[in-house]
């Protein structure tokens, strides 16, 4: 969709769709209310701005439905749809990776109290191994910093998918 048809939508519809890029209430009412947009760019501005203000309390709301990395979501929304493909690398993830993946998981929630997060696209299960080993080492603070980070990496890769760059028409 362009700019104008996001900015278009009604508020309802708009946080619904932001809502799937990020689950956090008050980042989607911030980004909804700060329509309209004249750029993807702005779009993506305020977004960045409002993320960098996200607690362990937003982290935690946020993936509360999140399935866990190489546990395939179920169902047809396009929440489920999206982590499916973002997922895809898990799917030639070598036996051995993928359960050494499924321990690490389960090592995280006990240490961290929520599901490993990380951005899956563009990563191999041997990259997302090694870096939910590496995190295990990280302290609560710095992990909340962390997967925050990942969680606006996913919500900007979905942002882009799903508004184009044109500007809005001046008129």
């Amino acid at each position: 969709m362009r700019i104008g048809d996001f900015n278009a939508l009604d508020e309802g519809e708009a946080r619904d769709l932001v809502s799937l890029w990020a689950a956090i209430p008050r980042w989607v009412s911030a980004v909804v209310g700060g329509r309209p947009y004249p750029t993807r760019e702005a779009l993506e501005e305020t977004a960045a701005a409002e993320a960098a203000t996200w607690d362990a309390a937003d982290l935690d709301q946020a993936l509360a439905q999140h399935p866990r990395i190489g546990e395939r979501a179920t169902g047809d929304d396009p929440s489920a749809t999206a982590s499916r493909r973002e997922q895809a690398a898990m799917t030639d993830a070598a036996s051995d990776v993928a359960q050494r993946i499924a321990t690490g998981n389960t090592r995280y929630e006990a240490r961290f109290g929520r599901v490993f997060l990380i951005r899956a696209r563009g990563r191999s299960a041997e990259e997302m191994l090694a870096e939910l080993e590496r995190r295990l080492a990280n302290t609560p603070e710095s992990e909340v910093a962390e997967a925050a980070a990942q969680l606006y990496e996913i919500a900007l890769l979905r942002l882009r998918e799903t508004v184009t760059t044109d500007r809005v028409a001046a008129g």
